[in-house]
């Protein structure tokens, strides 16, 4: 992994983070970096022994479980932004390097969080890890962030300051299964891999070098990235430097071989024929990205998707989360939406054995599925069949969507070969077809 902070470094300085300096006042960025599939050959946590519908059965349970990661927030009534959370991190890996000099880390990238966060050393309770801890000593460019300043107020509930030192800020993030990471907030140079070999160095990012951390969390895994919207996020850190802009092209998770791609700044524009825009909803919990569902339709048949009931203009009713695989909807509506779908098969249902998904059929049967199409506010966007139905064994093809009693997540699944914007000065999220293997 070291390899590829091998070319010269791009030194560029942050420009309009709420708390950090900028010398390059003007200074606009423009790269795009590997998106990693947990399960591609090229992560840490891939099975070389699993089939793909195995992984993609793994995949699907691990959504089930990272439902908890939005559940009870905002719209709920609960305190803390990040303390009813799973630590099942999200689908997608991200080279990056922390310190100087560059100590790569394979992290989590994940737009449901804020905080980037690894264990460090020294590690007072940790949770056994392959891969080397981070030592912030050995990084000449690291700087613990005091308790009065704007990086530690930015954490909000999550940060504190003990009796005995006052000096030093200090963050915990407690997590719905009774995970938790512990330590000290800092800041230091963060470096991302780039697809030009020409890796791109930021400084002074605010970070979470956790010295006390226990739970579920994988071995395999070394950090987190936060690209939620978040004053903390890396996507807010970075500001006007790239203009509030990032976007992903996923794509299928047969396509083991080739990788999606994550773009920032001037990389991150979706335009042109094909695409289309809707709104992007600013709720109380910053962290996450609302967009407001109209209605879906089932070849031409409709159905009005509710409005949100935590605001008055019902706006904001479903999340757009890269991290979790499956969509998911009020359970109510997705039992229309499901009969939907039903009626318009000419296939005999098959049970699915682990209960997971409640529409299937058989793979070896071949049926015709309907085309979908998710009409969020300004646009509409149609999907493939590949969007919205996946193989999770070999005779068993499934319905990629699932109700929950009070949420509703737009996944990855659904995004696929969708070149997916993010303009959080606009305020808008663009989708555009897209064949993201060849971009």
């Amino acid at each position: 992994m070291a390899s590829i902070f091998s070319s010269v470094l791009l030194a560029l300085s942050l420009l309009s983070s709420p708390f950090l300096s900028n010398a390059n006042a003007h200074t606009k960025l423009g790269f795009s970096a590997d998106l990693i599939h947990r399960d591609s050959p090229k992560s840490p946590f891939y099975n070389p022994t699993e089939t793909s519908a195995e992984r993609l059965r793994n995949a699907v349970q691990r959504s089930v479980n990272r439902v908890a990661h939005f559940n009870g927030k905002d719209a709920y009534g609960v305190n803390s932004p990040q303390t009813e959370i799973t630590s099942y991190g999200g689908e997608f890996l991200m080279n990056v390097s922390l310190g100087t000099p560059p100590f790569p880390i394979m992290a989590i990238a994940d737009t449901g969080s804020d905080l980037l966060w690894t264990q460090c050393k020294p590690c007072d309770d940790c949770y056994a890890q392959d891969d080397p801890l981070f030592d912030p000593k050995a990084s000449s460019t690291y700087k613990d962030v005091s308790c009065s300043s704007k990086q530690c107020t930015a954490l909000e509930n999550q940060a504190s300051c003990s009796t005995e030192d006052n000096k030093t800020c200090s963050y915990t993030l407690s997590y719905g299964d009774k995970s938790y990471t512990k330590g000290n907030v800092a800041a230091d140079t963060l470096t991302l891999g780039s697809t030009d070999n020409r890796p791109v160095q930021l400084k002074n990012i605010v970070i979470g070098c956790g010295h006390n951390n226990a739970g579920t969390f994988s071995k395999k895994g070394s950090g987190i990235v936060g690209l939620g919207g978040g004053s903390v996020s890396l996507i807010s850190q970075l500001g006007d430097s790239i203009d509030g802009k990032f976007s992903y092209c996923l794509v299928p998770l047969s396509s083991n071989d080739t990788t999606s791609k994550i773009n920032f700044g001037t990389n991150a524009v979706v335009s042109g024929n094909g695409s289309v825009s809707t709104p992007l909803i600013t709720k109380s919990q910053a962290t996450f990205y609302y967009l407001t569902l109209e209605s879906v339709s089932v070849g031409s048949k409709n159905i009005k998707y509710p409005l949100a009931s935590d605001s008055e203009s019902g706006k904001g009713n479903i999340i757009i989360d890269s991290g979790t695989t499956l969509t998911i909807f009020t359970t109510e509506f997705y039992a229309e939406l499901e009969d939907a779908v039903a009626s318009s098969i000419d296939a005999e249902r098959v049970n699915d054995p682990q209960n997971v998904l409640s529409l299937c059929y058989s793979a070896t049967a071949k049926p015709k599925f309907p085309v979908i199409t998710m009409h969020f506010d300004g646009a509409d966007v149609k999907l493939d069949s590949s969007n919205a139905f996946i193989q999770i064994s070999e005779d068993l093809v499934c319905f990629a969507f699932r109700g929950d009693d009070q949420l509703a997540i737009y996944g990855n699944i659904a995004q696929m070969n969708f070149l997916v914007g993010y303009d959080t000065v606009s305020e808008t999220v663009s989708f555009k077809s897209a064949d993201c293997a060849k971009m």
